[in-house]
């Protein structure tokens, strides 16, 4: 199914979530369009968030924040709509998980802020291009990923360890994998780490935190970008009034172009 979606456009993709048909993870939908990662905070919140954002550029590569009240990215994808375009949404409350739904049109409140968060799927066509294997998609599963002892920069309330996506690449295109996704910054950019996950607390590869296992094969090393899961790590650890999120796999997809954030 999601080699099928991959020639769709983001209107048709959206338009099959928000009717209930398709809820799978997006990796490999829409090729060659940005998609994005998805918080929504009440308003007293959302200043401390954005500065969060501006202080951790690499797991939170803000695309666009959409004022308080309305479900309109009109920015990356006018006449989308947040609350029904997103293939699963977690809300956050007090830190805990409450609920993983498939609409918010029964929890929308008009003291509500929308931050849309860059996405590492947007670079991945990119590597495919380059001949880079993409893992999780020969697998047809969600991206691996990990918890880490990497801290962020504080703001606010906010406060938490980075979350990493790992892709394992074969040792001799490690540094083509670099070069690609370092042109697209507002989609994290260039990983943070390369091989030893136990340097930044991953203590085993089969068992992420979000996300499916994959398989690294004789020849390859573990290779680990900033995440956009990261608020969702967030969330626990500083324990929010309430956080909306998009499931882990399961993105906003934009109109956007990944050539449009794309830099030389």
């Amino acid at each position: 199914m999601t080699t099928q979606l991959a020639a769709k456009t983001p209107q048709e993709i959206r338009a099959l979530i928000r009717s209930g048909r398709w809820r799978g993870v997006t990796s490999g939908v829409a090729a060659g369009y940005v998609q994005a990662n998805l918080a929504i905070l009440p308003k007293d919140l959302a200043f401390d968030f954005l500065l969060f954002c501006q202080r951790n550029p690499r797991p939170c590569p803000l695309l666009e924040v959409v004022e308080a009240g309305s479900a309109e990215p009109r920015l990356t994808a006018p006449g989308a709509d947040l609350r029904t375009d997103v293939p699963a949404y977690r809300i956050y409350q007090q830190g805990r998980l409450a609920a993983e739904v498939d609409s918010l049109q029964d929890h929308w409140r008009d003291d509500l802020v929308s931050f849309l968060l860059g996405c590492s799927f947007s670079f991945e066509n990119a590597m495919t291009d380059a001949g880079i294997p993409v893992r999780h998609q020969e697998m047809g599963c969600n991206v691996p990923m990990y918890v880490t002892n990497i801290a962020t920069a504080p703001a606010g309330v906010f406060a938490g360890p980075m979350v990493v996506s790992m892709r394992p690449i074969p040792r001799e295109q490690i540094v083509r994998a670099v070069q690609v996704t370092s042109r697209f910054p507002a989609t994290h950019g260039a990983p943070v780490h390369i091989g030893r996950p136990q340097d930044i607390g991953i203590r085993d590869l089969d068992r992420p935190d979000y996300g499916d296992p994959v398989e690294i094969r004789p020849g390859e090393e573990p290779v680990f970008w900033a995440c956009g899961v990261t608020p969702q790590a967030v969330a626990l650890a500083c324990q929010p009034s309430l956080m909306i999120t998009h499931a882990p796999g399961k993105m906003f997809v934009t109109d956007r172009r990944d050539a449009d954030y794309a830099v030389l």
